[in-house]
């Protein structure tokens, strides 16, 4: 089950990037502030933590795995990105 998985990034597609993901942004960066002033930093390091271990679980299939388990609610194509990239955005915005 994704929640017992990677229960941050759960989380995080969960409430975030979501088919309401205007109430809090309307861009990556806004959508991940708004998170981070949220969420305890210990959970930052735990979403990147568990990026990086999403991203090596996966170093064929990245873009099929994720669409499989975050495809419903969030596309990082539409928004300009391929899905490593949108991935090496938020590690990149979590260390900020």
């Amino acid at each position: 089950m994704l929640s017992e998985r990677h229960p941050r990034m759960y989380e995080l597609f969960g409430a975030y990037f979501n088919q309401d993901y205007d109430l809090w942004g309307t861009t990556i960066p806004q959508i991940l502030s708004c998170y981070k002033e949220v969420a305890p930093r210990k959970y930052h390091y735990q979403l990147i933590d568990e990026i990086n271990s999403f991203i090596r679980e996966h170093p064929a299939d990245l873009d099929s795995a994720f669409e499989n388990d975050y495809g419903e609610g969030f596309d990082p194509h539409l928004w300009g990105y391929t899905t490593i990239t949108f991935l090496s955005e938020l590690i990149r915005l979590l260390h900020e």
